[in-house]
Protein backbone atom coordinates (compact mmCIF):
# COMPACT_ATOMS: atom_id res chain seq x y z
CA UNK A 1 0.00 0.00 0.00
CA UNK A 2 3.04 2.32 0.97
CA UNK A 3 4.94 1.17 -2.01
CA UNK A 4 1.54 2.66 -4.22
CA UNK A 5 1.33 5.59 -2.77
CA UNK A 6 4.85 6.35 -3.61
CA UNK A 7 4.08 5.48 -7.14
CA UNK A 8 1.31 7.82 -6.91
CA UNK A 9 3.40 10.54 -5.64
CA UNK A 10 6.15 10.07 -8.29
CA UNK A 11 3.40 10.22 -11.11
CA UNK A 12 1.99 13.29 -9.65
CA UNK A 13 5.19 14.88 -9.62
CA UNK A 14 6.13 14.47 -13.07
CA UNK A 15 2.40 15.37 -14.17
CA UNK A 16 2.21 18.02 -12.27
CA UNK A 17 0.72 20.64 -14.80
CA UNK A 18 2.72 23.73 -16.22
CA UNK A 19 2.18 27.07 -17.33
CA UNK A 20 -0.20 26.74 -20.14
CA UNK A 21 -1.06 30.75 -20.32
CA UNK A 22 2.85 31.33 -21.27
CA UNK A 23 2.54 28.14 -24.03
CA UNK A 24 -0.75 30.14 -25.91
CA UNK A 25 0.54 33.46 -25.38
CA UNK A 26 3.62 31.94 -27.21
CA UNK A 27 1.61 30.64 -30.10
CA UNK A 28 -0.72 33.72 -30.23
CA UNK A 29 2.73 35.51 -31.20
CA UNK A 30 2.86 33.30 -34.08
CA UNK A 31 -0.55 33.99 -35.03
CA UNK A 32 0.75 37.63 -35.09
CA UNK A 33 1.92 36.89 -38.06
CA UNK A 34 -0.96 36.41 -39.76
CA UNK A 35 -2.90 39.06 -38.19
CA UNK A 36 -4.56 39.86 -41.64
CA UNK A 37 -6.00 36.62 -42.31
CA UNK A 38 -7.22 36.33 -38.83
CA UNK A 39 -8.93 39.45 -38.72
CA UNK A 40 -11.13 38.26 -41.77
CA UNK A 41 -11.61 35.09 -39.89
CA UNK A 42 -13.17 37.17 -37.34
CA UNK A 43 -15.19 38.84 -39.84
CA UNK A 44 -16.26 35.38 -40.93
CA UNK A 45 -16.97 34.25 -38.02
CA UNK A 46 -19.18 36.79 -36.34
CA UNK A 47 -21.32 37.42 -39.25
CA UNK A 48 -21.34 34.06 -39.61
CA UNK A 49 -23.09 33.46 -36.05
CA UNK A 50 -25.31 36.25 -36.50
CA UNK A 51 -26.69 35.24 -39.27
CA UNK A 52 -27.48 31.68 -37.10
CA UNK A 53 -28.91 33.74 -34.79
CA UNK A 54 -31.33 35.39 -36.38
CA UNK A 55 -32.79 31.91 -36.80
CA UNK A 56 -34.32 30.88 -33.80
CA UNK A 57 -36.36 34.34 -33.91
CA UNK A 58 -37.52 33.88 -37.11
CA UNK A 59 -38.76 30.43 -35.96
CA UNK A 60 -40.91 32.01 -33.26
CA UNK A 61 -42.07 34.77 -35.64
CA UNK A 62 -43.40 32.04 -37.85
CA UNK A 63 -45.18 30.04 -34.81
CA UNK A 64 -47.09 33.00 -33.94
CA UNK A 65 -48.42 33.64 -37.14
CA UNK A 66 -50.16 30.72 -37.21
CA UNK A 67 -53.38 31.04 -35.10
CA UNK A 68 -56.39 28.99 -34.50
CA UNK A 69 -59.42 29.48 -37.08
CA UNK A 70 -57.39 32.51 -39.50
CA UNK A 71 -54.50 29.94 -40.24
CA UNK A 72 -55.29 29.77 -43.87
CA UNK A 73 -55.10 33.71 -44.13
CA UNK A 74 -51.56 33.77 -41.81
CA UNK A 75 -49.86 31.38 -43.63
CA UNK A 76 -48.30 33.91 -46.02
CA UNK A 77 -45.95 35.22 -42.98
CA UNK A 78 -45.25 31.62 -42.05
CA UNK A 79 -43.80 31.34 -45.08
CA UNK A 80 -42.76 34.32 -45.51
CA UNK A 81 -40.37 34.15 -42.19
CA UNK A 82 -39.79 30.81 -43.28
CA UNK A 83 -37.95 31.58 -46.51
CA UNK A 84 -35.68 34.67 -44.42
CA UNK A 85 -34.74 31.75 -41.93
CA UNK A 86 -34.05 29.45 -45.17
CA UNK A 87 -31.34 32.57 -46.36
CA UNK A 88 -29.66 33.72 -43.34
CA UNK A 89 -28.96 29.64 -42.56
CA UNK A 90 -27.62 29.79 -46.48
CA UNK A 91 -25.41 32.85 -45.73
CA UNK A 92 -24.35 31.48 -42.68
CA UNK A 93 -22.93 28.15 -43.95
CA UNK A 94 -21.69 30.09 -46.91
CA UNK A 95 -19.42 31.84 -44.28
CA UNK A 96 -18.49 28.84 -42.08
CA UNK A 97 -17.17 27.10 -45.74
CA UNK A 98 -15.11 30.48 -46.22
CA UNK A 99 -14.00 30.85 -42.89
CA UNK A 100 -13.24 27.01 -42.22
CA UNK A 101 -10.91 27.18 -45.87
CA UNK A 102 -9.36 30.04 -44.10
CA UNK A 103 -7.97 28.73 -40.95
CA UNK A 104 -7.31 25.74 -42.72
CA UNK A 105 -4.57 28.40 -44.53
CA UNK A 106 -3.70 30.01 -41.25
CA UNK A 107 -3.07 26.61 -39.88
CA UNK A 108 -0.90 25.92 -42.86
CA UNK A 109 1.36 29.03 -42.52
CA UNK A 110 1.72 28.89 -38.36
CA UNK A 111 2.78 25.59 -38.76
CA UNK A 112 5.31 26.06 -41.44
CA UNK A 113 6.92 28.67 -39.14
CA UNK A 114 6.77 26.29 -36.19
CA UNK A 115 8.50 23.77 -38.11
CA UNK A 116 11.29 26.09 -39.66
CA UNK A 117 12.03 27.96 -35.93
CA UNK A 118 12.06 24.38 -34.87
CA UNK A 119 14.54 23.13 -37.20
CA UNK A 120 16.56 26.41 -37.25
CA UNK A 121 17.04 25.64 -33.24
CA UNK A 122 18.28 22.24 -33.71
CA UNK A 123 20.82 23.82 -36.57
CA UNK A 124 21.94 25.55 -34.00
CA UNK A 125 22.09 23.58 -30.67
CA UNK A 126 25.40 22.09 -29.68
CA UNK A 127 26.44 18.51 -30.15
CA UNK A 128 25.69 17.62 -26.50
CA UNK A 129 22.49 18.03 -26.92
CA UNK A 130 22.15 15.44 -29.62
CA UNK A 131 24.38 13.15 -27.56
CA UNK A 132 21.71 12.87 -24.71
CA UNK A 133 18.64 13.05 -27.05
CA UNK A 134 16.43 9.85 -28.99
CA UNK A 135 16.20 10.87 -32.98
CA UNK A 136 12.65 9.20 -32.84
CA UNK A 137 11.74 11.53 -30.10
CA UNK A 138 12.69 14.85 -31.63
CA UNK A 139 11.30 13.72 -34.75
CA UNK A 140 7.81 12.85 -32.90
CA UNK A 141 8.28 16.55 -31.95
CA UNK A 142 8.48 17.45 -35.51
CA UNK A 143 5.39 15.52 -36.70
CA UNK A 144 2.84 14.34 -34.50
CA UNK A 145 3.20 17.57 -31.87
CA UNK A 146 2.86 20.17 -34.73
CA UNK A 147 0.46 18.30 -36.80
CA UNK A 148 -1.49 18.21 -33.26
CA UNK A 149 -0.88 21.94 -33.00
CA UNK A 150 -1.94 22.80 -36.68
CA UNK A 151 -5.48 20.84 -36.09
CA UNK A 152 -6.02 22.37 -32.96
CA UNK A 153 -5.81 25.90 -34.66
CA UNK A 154 -7.24 24.57 -37.77
CA UNK A 155 -10.75 23.42 -35.94
CA UNK A 156 -10.72 23.72 -32.04
CA UNK A 157 -9.75 27.80 -32.29
CA UNK A 158 -12.97 28.40 -34.71
CA UNK A 159 -14.90 26.56 -32.61
CA UNK A 160 -13.90 28.48 -29.56
CA UNK A 161 -14.41 31.57 -31.56
CA UNK A 162 -17.85 30.75 -32.91
CA UNK A 163 -18.82 29.51 -29.29
CA UNK A 164 -18.00 32.58 -27.07
CA UNK A 165 -20.06 34.61 -29.97
CA UNK A 166 -23.01 32.14 -29.50
CA UNK A 167 -23.13 32.02 -26.16
CA UNK A 168 -23.11 36.50 -26.01
CA UNK A 169 -25.92 36.44 -28.98
CA UNK A 170 -28.05 33.74 -26.86
CA UNK A 171 -27.78 35.30 -24.22
CA UNK A 172 -29.01 38.44 -25.32
CA UNK A 173 -31.62 37.30 -26.94
CA UNK A 174 -33.17 34.76 -24.29
CA UNK A 175 -33.13 37.92 -22.16
CA UNK A 176 -35.20 39.81 -24.50
CA UNK A 177 -37.43 36.97 -24.62
CA UNK A 178 -38.07 35.80 -21.04
CA UNK A 179 -35.77 37.03 -18.36
CA UNK A 180 -37.48 34.59 -15.63
CA UNK A 181 -36.71 31.46 -17.86
CA UNK A 182 -32.91 32.41 -17.93
CA UNK A 183 -32.64 32.31 -14.16
CA UNK A 184 -34.12 29.37 -14.10
CA UNK A 185 -31.33 27.94 -17.01
CA UNK A 186 -28.54 29.85 -15.08
CA UNK A 187 -29.37 27.49 -12.11
CA UNK A 188 -27.16 24.46 -14.02
CA UNK A 189 -24.68 26.84 -15.44
CA UNK A 190 -22.27 26.84 -12.73
CA UNK A 191 -22.16 22.84 -12.21
CA UNK A 192 -21.35 22.85 -15.88
CA UNK A 193 -18.07 25.18 -15.81
CA UNK A 194 -17.01 24.08 -12.49
CA UNK A 195 -16.86 20.56 -13.69
CA UNK A 196 -15.24 21.30 -16.66
CA UNK A 197 -12.60 23.62 -15.06
CA UNK A 198 -11.97 20.70 -12.60
CA UNK A 199 -11.98 18.47 -15.66
CA UNK A 200 -9.46 20.56 -17.72
CA UNK A 201 -6.62 20.65 -14.60
CA UNK A 202 -7.01 16.60 -14.34
CA UNK A 203 -6.45 16.19 -18.17
CA UNK A 204 -3.67 18.62 -18.98
CA UNK A 205 -1.31 16.49 -17.31
CA UNK A 206 -2.50 13.11 -18.98
CA UNK A 207 -2.50 14.51 -22.61
CA UNK A 208 1.72 15.59 -21.98
CA UNK A 209 2.22 12.36 -20.76
CA UNK A 210 0.78 11.12 -23.89
CA UNK A 211 3.24 13.12 -25.85
CA UNK A 212 5.90 11.96 -23.87
CA UNK A 213 5.09 8.59 -24.41
CA UNK A 214 4.76 8.40 -27.92
CA UNK A 215 8.21 10.24 -28.41
CA UNK A 216 9.73 6.96 -26.59
CA UNK A 217 7.67 4.68 -28.43
CA UNK A 218 9.22 6.33 -31.91
CA UNK A 219 12.64 6.60 -30.15
CA UNK A 220 12.66 2.64 -29.53
CA UNK A 221 11.30 2.08 -32.93
CA UNK A 222 13.90 4.04 -34.89
CA UNK A 223 16.73 2.62 -32.81
CA UNK A 224 15.25 -0.79 -33.03
CA UNK A 225 14.94 -0.54 -37.11
CA UNK A 226 18.24 0.61 -37.86
CA UNK A 227 19.84 -1.58 -35.57
CA UNK A 228 18.22 -5.17 -37.22
CA UNK A 229 21.16 -6.63 -38.04
CA UNK A 230 22.21 -6.89 -35.23
CA UNK A 231 19.46 -7.97 -33.37
CA UNK A 232 19.31 -10.84 -35.61
CA UNK A 233 22.92 -11.78 -35.06
CA UNK A 234 23.00 -12.32 -31.50
CA UNK A 235 19.08 -13.66 -31.69
CA UNK A 236 17.33 -11.08 -29.45
CA UNK A 237 13.53 -10.56 -31.64
CA UNK A 238 12.40 -12.05 -28.22
CA UNK A 239 13.78 -9.70 -26.05
CA UNK A 240 13.04 -6.60 -28.09
CA UNK A 241 9.41 -7.42 -28.69
CA UNK A 242 9.13 -8.10 -24.81
CA UNK A 243 10.41 -4.70 -24.52
CA UNK A 244 8.73 -3.38 -27.60
CA UNK A 245 5.34 -4.53 -25.34
CA UNK A 246 6.48 -2.85 -22.38
CA UNK A 247 6.39 0.94 -24.12
CA UNK A 248 3.90 0.33 -26.05
CA UNK A 249 1.89 -0.94 -23.38
CA UNK A 250 2.49 2.59 -21.59
CA UNK A 251 1.99 4.38 -24.60
CA UNK A 252 -1.67 3.03 -25.19
CA UNK A 253 -2.37 2.85 -21.42
CA UNK A 254 -1.07 7.01 -21.74
CA UNK A 255 -3.56 7.37 -24.62
CA UNK A 256 -6.51 5.06 -22.77
CA UNK A 257 -6.04 7.49 -19.35
CA UNK A 258 -5.89 11.12 -21.48
CA UNK A 259 -9.07 10.21 -24.18
CA UNK A 260 -10.84 7.60 -21.31
CA UNK A 261 -10.57 11.75 -19.00
CA UNK A 262 -10.92 13.03 -22.12
CA UNK A 263 -14.45 11.92 -23.29
CA UNK A 264 -16.17 11.86 -20.30
CA UNK A 265 -16.15 15.58 -20.21
CA UNK A 266 -18.33 16.02 -23.42
CA UNK A 267 -21.21 13.68 -22.40
CA UNK A 268 -21.39 14.53 -18.30
CA UNK A 269 -21.91 18.41 -19.49
CA UNK A 270 -24.56 17.46 -22.30
CA UNK A 271 -25.92 15.84 -19.19
CA UNK A 272 -26.04 19.06 -17.30
CA UNK A 273 -27.35 20.91 -20.26
CA UNK A 274 -30.27 18.36 -20.94
CA UNK A 275 -31.48 19.27 -17.35
CA UNK A 276 -31.20 22.83 -17.76
CA UNK A 277 -33.35 22.35 -20.81
CA UNK A 278 -35.81 20.08 -18.74
CA UNK A 279 -36.22 23.12 -16.43
CA UNK A 280 -36.94 25.81 -19.08
CA UNK A 281 -39.53 23.67 -20.80
CA UNK A 282 -41.26 22.70 -17.57
CA UNK A 283 -41.08 26.50 -16.36
CA UNK A 284 -42.18 27.37 -19.77
CA UNK A 285 -45.23 25.35 -20.48
CA UNK A 286 -46.21 27.07 -16.64
CA UNK A 287 -45.35 30.53 -18.22
CA UNK A 288 -47.87 30.39 -21.26
CA UNK A 289 -50.26 28.78 -18.90
CA UNK A 290 -50.30 32.01 -17.04
CA UNK A 291 -50.23 34.14 -20.40
CA UNK A 292 -46.72 35.46 -19.84
CA UNK A 293 -45.43 33.81 -23.03
CA UNK A 294 -46.78 32.83 -26.15
CA UNK A 295 -45.86 29.81 -27.79
CA UNK A 296 -43.32 30.96 -30.43
CA UNK A 297 -41.47 32.75 -27.63
CA UNK A 298 -41.36 29.55 -25.74
CA UNK A 299 -40.33 27.83 -28.80
CA UNK A 300 -37.85 30.70 -30.02
CA UNK A 301 -36.29 30.01 -26.47
CA UNK A 302 -35.93 26.75 -26.14
CA UNK A 303 -33.77 27.19 -29.65
CA UNK A 304 -31.63 29.64 -27.93
CA UNK A 305 -31.34 27.59 -24.98
CA UNK A 306 -29.96 24.68 -26.79
CA UNK A 307 -27.78 27.30 -28.99
CA UNK A 308 -26.24 28.48 -25.17
CA UNK A 309 -25.55 25.17 -23.59
CA UNK A 310 -24.44 23.59 -27.22
CA UNK A 311 -21.28 25.91 -27.10
CA UNK A 312 -20.46 24.89 -23.77
CA UNK A 313 -20.98 21.30 -24.45
CA UNK A 314 -18.67 21.53 -27.77
CA UNK A 315 -15.86 23.71 -25.47
CA UNK A 316 -16.70 20.51 -23.14
CA UNK A 317 -15.73 18.07 -26.26
CA UNK A 318 -12.63 20.07 -27.45
CA UNK A 319 -10.47 20.21 -23.69
CA UNK A 320 -9.19 17.16 -24.28
CA UNK A 321 -7.89 18.52 -28.16
CA UNK A 322 -6.90 21.55 -26.54
CA UNK A 323 -5.09 19.87 -23.55
CA UNK A 324 -3.42 17.74 -26.15
CA UNK A 325 -2.21 20.76 -28.38
CA UNK A 326 -1.00 22.52 -24.94
CA UNK A 327 0.99 19.48 -24.52
CA UNK A 328 2.70 19.11 -27.63
CA UNK A 329 3.46 23.24 -27.78
CA UNK A 330 5.17 22.31 -24.33
CA UNK A 331 7.11 19.93 -26.09
CA UNK A 332 8.03 21.89 -29.24
CA UNK A 333 8.88 25.09 -27.16
CA UNK A 334 11.08 23.06 -24.76
CA UNK A 335 13.52 22.31 -27.66
CA UNK A 336 13.33 26.00 -28.83
CA UNK A 337 14.21 27.00 -25.17
CA UNK A 338 17.29 24.62 -25.23
CA UNK A 339 20.28 26.73 -24.78
CA UNK A 340 21.93 27.18 -27.76
CA UNK A 341 25.43 26.47 -28.65
CA UNK A 342 27.57 29.22 -27.12
CA UNK A 343 27.92 32.68 -29.49
CA UNK A 344 31.05 33.79 -30.39
CA UNK A 345 32.52 36.48 -28.52
CA UNK A 346 32.19 40.01 -29.43
CA UNK A 347 36.01 40.37 -30.17
CA UNK A 348 35.67 37.08 -32.03
CA UNK A 349 37.91 37.46 -35.58
CA UNK A 350 37.95 34.81 -38.39
CA UNK A 351 40.49 32.10 -38.74
CA UNK A 352 42.50 32.91 -41.78
CA UNK A 353 45.44 31.78 -44.13
CA UNK A 354 46.73 29.03 -41.48
CA UNK A 355 49.57 27.08 -41.94
CA UNK A 356 48.26 23.85 -39.27
CA UNK A 357 49.71 24.07 -36.25
CA UNK A 358 48.06 22.62 -33.37
CA UNK A 359 48.56 22.46 -29.86
CA UNK A 360 46.94 21.37 -27.08
CA UNK A 361 48.02 23.21 -23.73
CA UNK A 362 47.21 21.70 -19.96
CA UNK A 363 43.70 20.23 -21.44
CA UNK A 364 41.09 19.04 -19.21
CA UNK A 365 37.66 17.93 -20.14
CA UNK A 366 34.65 15.68 -19.18
CA UNK A 367 31.38 15.12 -19.80
CA UNK A 368 30.23 14.98 -16.45
CA UNK A 369 32.25 17.43 -14.44
CA UNK A 370 32.70 14.92 -11.71
CA UNK A 371 34.55 12.85 -14.09
CA UNK A 372 37.42 14.28 -16.28
CA UNK A 373 38.01 12.15 -19.64
CA UNK A 374 40.96 14.32 -20.10
CA UNK A 375 43.24 15.73 -17.88
CA UNK A 376 45.92 18.20 -18.15
CA UNK A 377 46.71 16.91 -22.09
CA UNK A 378 49.16 18.72 -23.66
CA UNK A 379 50.51 17.91 -27.22
CA UNK A 380 51.74 19.72 -30.50
CA UNK A 381 51.13 18.71 -34.07
CA UNK A 382 53.48 20.71 -36.41
CA UNK A 383 52.01 21.83 -40.13
CA UNK A 384 52.13 19.00 -42.33
CA UNK A 385 52.43 15.70 -39.61
CA UNK A 386 50.40 13.03 -39.61
CA UNK A 387 49.65 12.68 -36.36
CA UNK A 388 48.03 9.43 -35.29
CA UNK A 389 46.19 8.91 -31.66
CA UNK A 390 45.81 5.34 -30.23
CA UNK A 391 44.56 3.74 -27.27
CA UNK A 392 41.91 1.46 -25.81
CA UNK A 393 37.96 2.22 -26.43
CA UNK A 394 37.34 5.55 -23.59
CA UNK A 395 40.75 6.21 -23.20
CA UNK A 396 39.53 9.93 -24.85
CA UNK A 397 40.52 9.63 -28.39
CA UNK A 398 37.27 10.79 -29.84
CA UNK A 399 37.08 13.39 -26.82
CA UNK A 400 40.62 15.18 -28.17
CA UNK A 401 38.55 15.52 -32.26
CA UNK A 402 35.67 17.00 -30.54
CA UNK A 403 37.42 19.76 -28.32
CA UNK A 404 39.55 20.65 -31.70
CA UNK A 405 36.55 20.96 -33.30
CA UNK A 406 34.94 22.98 -30.35
CA UNK A 407 31.62 20.78 -30.80
CA UNK A 408 32.95 20.71 -26.72
CA UNK A 409 34.36 23.26 -25.06
CA UNK A 410 37.26 21.88 -22.98
CA UNK A 411 36.74 22.53 -18.91
CA UNK A 412 40.68 23.69 -18.56
CA UNK A 413 43.76 24.67 -20.31
CA UNK A 414 43.55 25.93 -24.02
CA UNK A 415 43.69 24.68 -27.60
CA UNK A 416 45.76 26.69 -30.16
CA UNK A 417 45.73 26.98 -33.82
CA UNK A 418 48.91 28.58 -35.21
CA UNK A 419 49.53 30.93 -32.11
CA UNK A 420 45.52 31.60 -31.92
CA UNK A 421 43.25 30.19 -28.97
CA UNK A 422 40.60 28.51 -30.82
CA UNK A 423 38.21 30.50 -27.90
CA UNK A 424 39.39 33.91 -30.23
CA UNK A 425 38.05 32.84 -33.18
CA UNK A 426 34.76 32.43 -35.03
CA UNK A 427 33.55 28.64 -34.90
CA UNK A 428 32.95 29.29 -38.52
CA UNK A 429 36.21 29.86 -39.24
CA UNK A 430 37.84 27.03 -37.15
CA UNK A 431 35.43 24.32 -38.56
CA UNK A 432 36.26 25.61 -42.13
CA UNK A 433 40.26 24.52 -41.85
CA UNK A 434 39.05 21.16 -40.91
CA UNK A 435 38.42 18.42 -43.17
CA UNK A 436 36.90 15.64 -41.06
CA UNK A 437 35.76 11.66 -41.55
CA UNK A 438 33.74 10.20 -38.84
CA UNK A 439 33.64 6.08 -38.52
CA UNK A 440 29.70 6.93 -38.63
CA UNK A 441 29.07 8.07 -42.22
CA UNK A 442 26.50 10.44 -43.42
CA UNK A 443 25.02 10.57 -46.82
CA UNK A 444 21.80 12.04 -47.67
CA UNK A 445 19.15 11.69 -50.43
CA UNK A 446 20.35 12.94 -53.56
CA UNK A 447 23.24 12.23 -56.41
CA UNK A 448 26.55 10.90 -55.47
CA UNK A 449 27.98 14.25 -57.27
CA UNK A 450 26.03 16.48 -54.78
CA UNK A 451 27.40 14.29 -51.46
CA UNK A 452 30.78 14.70 -52.83
CA UNK A 453 30.69 18.01 -53.05
CA UNK A 454 28.28 19.00 -50.40
CA UNK A 455 31.07 20.73 -48.43
CA UNK A 456 32.47 22.94 -50.87
CA UNK A 457 30.21 25.15 -52.94
CA UNK A 458 30.04 25.63 -56.37
CA UNK A 459 32.52 22.37 -56.80
CA UNK A 460 33.16 21.64 -60.82
CA UNK A 461 32.39 18.23 -61.99
CA UNK A 462 36.38 17.74 -62.45
CA UNK A 463 37.04 18.46 -58.87
CA UNK A 464 34.62 15.57 -57.72
CA UNK A 465 36.12 13.26 -60.08
CA UNK A 466 39.54 13.79 -59.19
CA UNK A 467 38.79 13.20 -55.12
CA UNK A 468 37.01 10.01 -56.20
CA UNK A 469 39.61 8.83 -58.09
CA UNK A 470 41.85 10.04 -54.84
CA UNK A 471 39.81 8.28 -52.78
CA UNK A 472 39.65 4.77 -54.98
CA UNK A 473 35.86 5.11 -55.33
CA UNK A 474 35.78 6.53 -59.05
CA UNK A 475 35.90 3.35 -61.04
CA UNK A 476 32.74 1.79 -58.60
CA UNK A 477 30.82 5.09 -59.47
CA UNK A 478 31.80 5.13 -63.49
CA UNK A 479 30.28 1.35 -62.96
CA UNK A 480 26.77 2.75 -61.86
CA UNK A 481 24.17 3.14 -64.31
CA UNK A 482 23.87 6.79 -64.05
CA UNK A 483 27.82 7.62 -63.16
CA UNK A 484 28.09 10.29 -60.46
CA UNK A 485 24.46 11.48 -61.13
CA UNK A 486 22.89 8.36 -59.18
CA UNK A 487 20.54 8.61 -56.57
CA UNK A 488 21.38 7.44 -53.26
CA UNK A 489 18.31 6.61 -51.03
CA UNK A 490 18.05 8.07 -47.56
CA UNK A 491 21.14 7.33 -45.68
CA UNK A 492 22.80 5.58 -48.47
CA UNK A 493 21.10 2.31 -48.02
CA UNK A 494 21.28 1.54 -51.52
CA UNK A 495 25.15 1.47 -51.16
CA UNK A 496 27.53 -0.55 -48.83
CA UNK A 497 29.06 0.93 -46.04
CA UNK A 498 32.52 -0.03 -47.00
CA UNK A 499 30.98 2.86 -50.24
CA UNK A 500 29.74 5.16 -48.09
CA UNK A 501 32.44 5.41 -46.05
CA UNK A 502 34.56 6.06 -49.41
CA UNK A 503 31.99 8.78 -50.49
CA UNK A 504 32.62 10.52 -47.43
CA UNK A 505 36.56 10.18 -47.59
CA UNK A 506 36.16 12.05 -51.44
CA UNK A 507 34.17 14.71 -49.64
CA UNK A 508 36.73 15.42 -47.36
CA UNK A 509 39.46 15.12 -49.77
CA UNK A 510 37.90 17.91 -52.03
CA UNK A 511 37.64 20.61 -49.33
CA UNK A 512 40.80 22.84 -49.32
CA UNK A 513 41.16 22.58 -45.11
CA UNK A 514 44.82 22.95 -43.71
CA UNK A 515 43.94 20.05 -41.18
CA UNK A 516 42.28 16.88 -41.70
CA UNK A 517 40.49 14.62 -39.13
CA UNK A 518 40.44 11.29 -39.89
CA UNK A 519 38.05 9.18 -36.89
CA UNK A 520 38.23 5.59 -37.45
CA UNK A 521 37.45 6.88 -41.01
CA UNK A 522 38.51 3.57 -42.60
CA UNK A 523 37.23 1.11 -40.40
CA UNK A 524 34.72 -0.65 -42.65
CA UNK A 525 36.99 -0.88 -45.89
CA UNK A 526 39.46 -4.06 -46.13
CA UNK A 527 43.28 -3.26 -45.50
CA UNK A 528 44.55 -3.21 -49.31
CA UNK A 529 42.36 -0.28 -50.32
CA UNK A 530 42.76 1.46 -46.84
CA UNK A 531 46.38 1.30 -47.43
CA UNK A 532 45.72 2.42 -50.91
CA UNK A 533 43.52 5.42 -49.46
CA UNK A 534 46.66 6.84 -47.48
CA UNK A 535 49.51 6.69 -49.60
CA UNK A 536 46.67 8.82 -52.06
CA UNK A 537 45.64 10.82 -48.76
CA UNK A 538 49.37 11.80 -48.18
CA UNK A 539 50.02 12.77 -51.82
CA UNK A 540 47.09 15.13 -51.41
CA UNK A 541 47.52 16.28 -48.30
CA UNK A 542 50.89 17.58 -48.42
CA UNK A 543 51.82 20.14 -46.28
CA UNK A 544 48.30 19.60 -44.24
CA UNK A 545 48.20 18.51 -40.40
CA UNK A 546 46.63 15.10 -39.83
CA UNK A 547 44.84 13.49 -36.97
CA UNK A 548 44.18 10.01 -37.38
CA UNK A 549 42.33 7.86 -35.01
CA UNK A 550 42.92 4.01 -35.66
CA UNK A 551 42.53 0.87 -34.38
CA UNK A 552 44.36 -1.07 -36.68
CA UNK A 553 47.84 -0.11 -35.38
CA UNK A 554 49.47 -1.38 -38.64
CA UNK A 555 47.65 1.24 -40.57
CA UNK A 556 49.65 4.31 -39.02
CA UNK A 557 53.38 2.93 -39.12
CA UNK A 558 54.19 5.62 -41.12
CA UNK A 559 52.49 8.79 -38.59
CA UNK A 560 54.96 11.06 -38.19
CA UNK A 561 54.14 11.07 -34.45
CA UNK A 562 52.14 8.50 -32.47
CA UNK A 563 50.22 10.16 -29.33
CA UNK A 564 48.93 6.74 -27.18
CA UNK A 565 46.47 7.55 -25.23
CA UNK A 566 45.20 5.99 -22.03
CA UNK A 567 42.86 7.28 -19.00
CA UNK A 568 43.07 10.74 -20.62
CA UNK A 569 46.91 11.20 -20.60
CA UNK A 570 49.12 10.95 -23.70
CA UNK A 571 51.51 7.61 -21.76
CA UNK A 572 53.61 7.24 -24.66
CA UNK A 573 55.06 9.68 -27.75
CA UNK A 574 56.79 8.88 -30.68
CA UNK A 575 56.88 7.33 -34.19
CA UNK A 576 56.19 3.52 -34.69
CA UNK A 577 59.67 2.59 -34.70
CA UNK A 578 60.38 4.29 -31.55
CA UNK A 579 57.54 3.35 -29.88
CA UNK A 580 57.76 -0.60 -30.16
CA UNK A 581 61.62 -0.40 -29.50
CA UNK A 582 60.72 1.10 -26.37
CA UNK A 583 58.43 -1.81 -25.44
CA UNK A 584 55.65 0.21 -23.62
CA UNK A 585 52.35 0.58 -23.75
CA UNK A 586 52.10 0.99 -27.51
CA UNK A 587 54.24 -2.29 -27.87
CA UNK A 588 51.70 -4.41 -26.06
CA UNK A 589 48.46 -2.46 -28.06
CA UNK A 590 50.59 -3.70 -31.33
CA UNK A 591 51.41 -7.13 -30.40
CA UNK A 592 47.80 -8.03 -29.08
CA UNK A 593 46.66 -7.76 -32.67
CA UNK A 594 49.41 -10.24 -34.23
CA UNK A 595 48.67 -12.65 -31.36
Amino acid sequence: MESNNNNKKQVNNIDKPKDVKSVLIRLSKYLYHVKGQLIIAVFLTVTSNVFALVGPMLSGYAIDAIEPGVGAVIFHKVFFYAAWMILFYILSSVFSYILSILMLRISQKVTKKLRDDLFAKLIHLPVGFFDTKQAGDIISRFSYDIDTISTSLSTDVVQICASIITVIGSFVMMVMISPVLVLVMLVTIPLSIGYTKYMSGKVRPLFRKRSEKLGELNGFVEEMVSGQKTIKAYTREQVVMEMFDTINENAVEAYYNSDYYGSIVGPTVNFINNLSLSLVTVFGALLYLFGHMTLGNISSFVLYSRKFSGPINEAANIVSELQSAAAAAERVFKIMDEEAELADFKGAHELKNISGNVELKDVSFGYNKEKMIIKNLSLYAKEGNLIAIVGPTGAGKTTIINLLMRFYDSDSGSIVVDEQDIKDVTRKSLRSSYAMVLQDTWVFHGTIFDNIAYGKENATMEEVVAAAKAAKIHSYIKRLPEGYNTILSEDGINISKGQKQLLTIARAMLIDAKILILDEATSNVDTRTEIQIQTAMRKLMANKTCFVIAHRLSTIQNADIILVVNQGNIVEQGNHKELMEQGGFYYKLYASQFE
